[in-house]
């Protein structure tokens, strides 16, 4: 028994598949989606400032695409996109030429503050006075120095005392130094001036004067042991005048109890800016 032939059915010419034309399409096509969205993106953006714009835009493109099917019969999609894009470049340049002849040339100045709006007048203030009590400076008393009794001190207080008031006159390195072989200086000290300072301390009663012998012997050493600048010796009695004449003689400054007195108080000069034995312009002694 013989099976009937089976024809094959041949495509026709017009309709092969072309890989060619199938990848122009896509291109075509991808070409023509990106378009449109550019310009739906321009559109919106023309829409937000000049909506009769986007409608006009959009009219042309329906326009061009009616004329472009009823020009031909044939149905072609390169031809559709081609015609297409033609129509909304035309449409979108239109579009931008003329937002850019509305547009103004110059920087578009910027609104000031408060501008057009009514101006209201700040009503005048009423200048006030305010009366301020006086105020009230507090006074500082001055309180003189206490001056200590010099015959109630032992002989280290004394010599305590004596570098206090140098202390308390300004003067640097200020040392006690009396003792046993202290060659006759008690005190050293340096003046605010600079010069050395070599103090000889005696405690003594108000009938118990220094005489010459102490006064040669802290002579001796003063200057070429020591080697001061300014010897002094202070005393809570007084000279002898021998050993007044012989501490003027040498340079010695010589400060008994009323100098003593005047210099704790104030009311005299420091014993390093006063002259040599030199009896100290002082009230009267009997007030004392």
């Amino acid at each position: 028994m013989t099976s009937p032939e089976q024809r094959t059915r041949r495509l026709p010419v017009g309709r092969r598949f072309d890989l060619r034309a199938t990848a122009m399409f896509f291109a075509l096509a991808a070409l023509g989606l990106g378009l449109v969205g550019l310009v739906v993106r321009m559109a919106f953006g023309v829409a937000e400032h000049r909506p009769a714009w986007a409608v006009l835009l959009l009219l042309g493109v329906a326009m061009a695409l009616v004329l472009g099917r009823r020009g031909r019969s044939g149905f072609s999609t390169a031809r559709l996109a081609r015609r297409t894009t033609h129509a909304l470049e035309q449409a979108t340049a239109t579009a931008l030429d003329a937002l850019d002849a509305e547009r103004p040339a110059g920087p578009v100045p910027a609104p000031r503050s408060g501008a057009g709006l009514p101006t209201m007048a700040a009503p005048a203030a009423e200048a006030t006075t305010v009366e301020v009590p006086p105020m009230e400076v507090p006074t500082t008393e001055v309180t003189a120095v206490a001056f200590p009794d010099h015959d109630t001190l032992s002989p280290d207080e004394f010599e305590q005392a004596i570098a206090d008031l140098c202390v308390r006159d300004g003067c640097a390195e200020v040392e006690v130094v009396g003792g046993a072989g202290d060659l006759g200086a008690d005190v050293l000290a340096v003046a605010p001036d600079g010069r050395r300072l070599v103090i000889q301390c005696k405690r003594y009663g108000e009938d118990n004067k220094v005489g010459s012998e102490e006064l040669q012997r802290f002579g001796g050493t003063c200057f070429t042991v020591h080697e001061a600048d300014v010897a002094i010796l202070v005393t809570s009695s007084d000279f002898t005048a021998p050993a007044a004449d012989y501490a003027e003689q040498c340079g010695i400054v010589c400060v008994d109890q009323w100098r003593l007195r005047a210099w704790s108080e104030g009311t005299g000069p420091e014993p390093w800016a006063a002259e040599p034995c030199a009896e100290p312009e002082l009230p009267d002694r009997a007030s004392w």
